[in-house]
Order: C-alpha cells, then sequence, then structure tokens
C-alpha cells in the first residue's frame, strides 16, 4: 500500500541506513549497519564546515561479531564522515558492548555504556535495530529453541501474539487461544 499523494514540497535531506547480516566461516555472525545522511543542497555549519549537494554529512559503519547466544564478541566502526572534530572520539567506548548480548533490554544495555556524552547519537540509532538485523540474520530456521522456551520475538508484535494465527501456525506448542470473558453467573440481567 503506497502512502497517500503528498503536498507540494521539496527534498532537505536524506539518511540512508542498510542492515546486513552474514554467517562466518568460524560460525560466528557478523551484523553490520550503515548510516549515510547528505542534503540535495549546499550545506554549512558555521565554523565547522561546508558540504556540496550530496556529500555525507554523516557517514558511519557499525559491525558487531556475534556467537550462536548472540553474545558480542567484537565490535569495529568507522566515521568515513562527520561533521565535528569530535565526533571520532565516540568510537573507542564502542568496545564497551563487548560480552553483552543482543536481546531484551538491548536498548538500555546501549545507553548504559554509551548514552549521552560517552557516545555518539547517530552510532546508538545503528545500535538499535542491529539486534532486529541479527535475529533476521540468524532466522533461517523456525524452529523452536532447544531450551523449550518461546522465541523472543512471541509476544512482541500483532503478527506474533500468543493468542493470533501465526503463532497458532508456526509455533502451535507455545499458541495461548484469547479467553473470551463470560458473564458471571451471579451478574444482574440487564433484560430484567
Amino acid at each position: 500500500m503506497p502512502l497517500p499523494d503528498p503536498q507540494p514540497r521539496r527534498p532537505m535531506h536524506t539518511r540512508r541506513v542498510e542492515y546486513r547480516g552474514f554467517l562466518r566461516d568460524d560460525g560466528w555472525w557478523d551484523i553490520e549497519g550503515e548510516l549515510h545522511d547528505s542534503k540535495p543542497h549546499a550545506f554549512e555549519i558555521e565554523g565547522e564546515g561546508q558540504w556540496a549537494p550530496g556529500e555525507a554529512i554523516h557517514h558511519m559503519r557499525i559491525r558487531l561479531t556475534v556467537d550462536d547466544a548472540m553474545v558480542i564478541r567484537d565490535v569495529a566502526v568507522s566515521m568515513d564522515a562527520h561533521p565535528h572534530d569530535p565526533c571520532p572520539q565516540a568510537m573507542p567506548p564502542m568496545q564497551r558492548l563487548v560480552g553483552e548480548t543482543l536481546g531484551k533490554g538491548w536498548r538500555k544495555t546501549i545507553e548504559r555504556h554509551l548514552g549521552g556524552i560517552e557516545g555518539c547519537t547517530h552510532l546508538r540509532e545503528l545500535l538499535f535495530n542491529l539486534a532486529t538485523a541479527a535475529f533476521q540474520t540468524r532466522s533461517a530456521s523456525f524452529a523452536p529453541p532447544a531450551d523449550g522456551r518461546p522465541p523472543m520475538h512471541l509476544g512482541q508484535c500483532k503478527a506474533w501474539d500468543f493468542a493470533g494465527p501465526v503463532v497458532e501456525k508456526v509455533y502451535p506448542m507455545f499458541f495461548r487461544p484469547a479467553v473470551s470473558e463470560a458473564p458471571a453467573a451471579d451478574a444482574p440481567n440487564p433484560q430484567t
């Protein structure tokens, strides 16, 4: 379904974000994110620099290497373009993520290690969705986890509702039919 036709307008900014996932030969996983900001017109930040139309203002990449338990084993980061001299100082703190797990509480983990002036807004934004990209990369099979617990994505969106038709078909062992509320036996009858 396309968006409705917009009102007359002109382009002012483009942000491209891309995620890629890879299975490494050693059995670990590389999950990469890339962010690229540009403007279709010349742009200046007074005292900082000037950019030509289409030139990258931000161009940043992150690679997280994770094991099968989604534990981060390595972090690589680059800033090919950034608008301010201090920006690259946000790269070394990214190593604080080594040993953390992509999963529940991921955004809190990012904020704990890289929040505020400890990190970079754009790198944090890339990190937020790296976890989802990692799960998509590893979902070659919809087999339930070996530990018997429901997969982490169940109950996290409309399609994966425990009481919904997708869970009933794909993960029938975790399907929980919705409980309909029947009127209590001693409830007054509104027709009397």
